[in-house]
């Protein structure tokens, strides 16, 4: 895929979207990691630490890339993806982001490249799958991107706070990506290109109305199953 393509930047903005959707969590590990820092050493660490985990999330794409050329790995992967989506719109639960904020600079750095590489499968599939083979875009596609979820981490968490929706269609797109992966792995590809050539849009679309519907329906019985007895309690009372 080459610069004139359209498929090249649909593919970087799924690659962008993922990464803001999926950021989200990584910018605040490195906020904690570095709360500590001396004000003057805060954004070194800041600095540092995204260029070590942004060159260990190409490495490990890199290998993703390879690894989905393996029959059956890219339906494996979209089984994940669909798992990942649905987690996604799930209530977040309380200490999710405990991280042990470093007195120095080198700690700092260490913290966030060790949080990343471990918050990071759900990227580096879905970004693997977005890709289609194509690392070149893979790095394009994480330059556009961080500066984003770094700089701009904070007002992206706060238009998900405000828009709900926005995690839904976040969530959504994770579903196409598993959808796509699933029709073009190497066990199904030449046959849906030849005998079900609307697979190509009926799986991604299927999967990602699945992915939303699912999340959705658990998240609400999560709500329930938490409620406070009390509000229970209120809500069985009838009023006089």
């Amino acid at each position: 895929m080459g610069f004139d393509s359209p498929q090249f930047w649909i593919a970087v903005l799924q690659i962008i979207a993922i990464d803001i959707v999926l950021g989200g969590d990584n910018a605040v590990v490195i906020a904690l990691a570095c709360r500590r820092l001396p004000e003057q050493q805060r954004k070194l660490g800041i600095f540092w630490g995204v260029f070590g985990a942004i060159a260990l999330r190409v490495v490990l794409i890199f290998f993703a890339l390879s690894l989905l050329a393996i029959p059956y790995l890219k339906i494996a992967g979209a089984i994940l993806l669909l798992w990942i989506g649905i987690k996604l719109l799930q209530p977040e639960p309380e200490g999710a982001h405990e991280i042990d904020a470093s007195t120095t600079l080198v700690g700092a750095i260490k913290t966030i490249i060790v949080a990343d590489a471990v918050m990071s499968l759900d990227n580096v599939i879905a970004i693997a799958g977005a890709a289609k083979d194509d690392i070149g875009l893979v790095i394009f596609g994480l330059v556009i991107s961080v500066p984003i979820i770094v700089w701009g981490s904070q007002l992206v968490m706060k238009v998900m706070d405000r828009y709900p929706i926005t995690i839904a269609i976040g969530a959504g797109l994770l579903g196409w990506i598993a959808g796509d992966m699933a029709v073009t792995d190497v066990v199904t590809k030449e046959w849906v290109s030849t005998q079900a050539k609307y697979l190509q849009w009926v799986a991604p679309a299927a999967a990602a109305l699945l992915v939303i519907v699912t999340g959705k329906v658990l998240a609400a019985r999560k709500q329930v199953k938490f409620q406070p007895v009390e509000d229970l309690a209120e809500a069985k009372i009838p009023k006089k």
